[in-house]
């Protein structure tokens, strides 16, 4: 604004303050969030019991792990707590946890070193895990993951990942060959009935938003990358 183009820095100022306080406030969160949720319905036990579990990494913070010698839970715990119902429910199923470190700067962290205390101590035996702890991201997730378990043809496996990250994963896992079945945790909105509502915590709409578009940007990324089959990966789709 100390320069002559300080009017146009004005309007950019009073442009960006509009743009945040629609993110904070007002429910552009909930409408980039519902479709990515609403995505893939809620996994049909009636189907049978699956042969394996396949849990995404994305809940424990490797830096504050190490940091602390400890499990710290970030994120997304319900990626963590659903695998040991699974377990529970599904006693011959294999369970595998895939998750190493995804810093720019990588460190000698691996989530799931961290991660299996974690679901050993909410009751999943230690000789039934199988740890995946080299993938950076979702794309070496699911190739790492189909070449430590090399699914047969007509098992099924399902996939433990966060609502709003299902598309893309279920997508990645496709275009990797690895044929798995969506059960969707950690959800971030109530469902329709939240997609107009604002919010007087501004906090929550943040997050909401940042969540949201940071998938849409790896959405069309990994679409552009040849990593997924189509934008939005849907039930049934290839």
């Amino acid at each position: 604004m100390a320069t002559r183009f300080a009017a146009f820095g004005r309007k950019l100022a009073v442009t960006t303050l509009v743009v945040l306080a629609l993110a904070a406030f007002s429910p552009l969160g909930n409408l980039l969030l519902y479709p990515l949720e609403s995505r893939f319905a809620p996994w049909d036990p009636s189907r049978g019991a699956p042969d394996g579990i396949i849990v995404l990494g994305g809940s424990v913070d490797t830096d504050l792990s190490a940091a602390h010698r400890t499990p710290v839970v970030a994120h997304a715990a319900d990626r963590l707590v659903a695998p040991a119902e699974l377990a529970r429910r599904y006693p011959n199923a294999r369970i595998v946890f895939t998750g190493g470190n995804s810093n720019l700067v990588s460190t000698e962290a691996r989530e799931a070193d961290y991660s299996a205390p974690v679901l050993e101590n909410i009751g999943i035996p230690k000789e039934r895990l199988i740890l995946e702890r080299n993938s950076r991201n979702t794309w070496e997730n699911a190739i790492f993951t189909k070449q430590l378990v090399s699914p047969r043809p007509g098992e099924r496996w399902l996939l433990v990942t966060s609502a709003f990250h299902m598309p893309r994963s279920m997508g990645i896992f496709r275009k990797a060959g690895f044929d798995v079945e969506a059960y969707p945790v950690d959800w971030r909105m109530g469902g329709r009935d939240d997609l107009f509502a604002f919010t007087n915590t501004g906090a929550d709409g943040l997050r909401r938003t940042d969540v949201a578009v940071r998938e849409w940007i790896g959405l069309v990324t990994y679409r552009l990358m040849g990593r997924t089959g189509e934008l939005l990966p849907g039930p049934g789709k290839d």
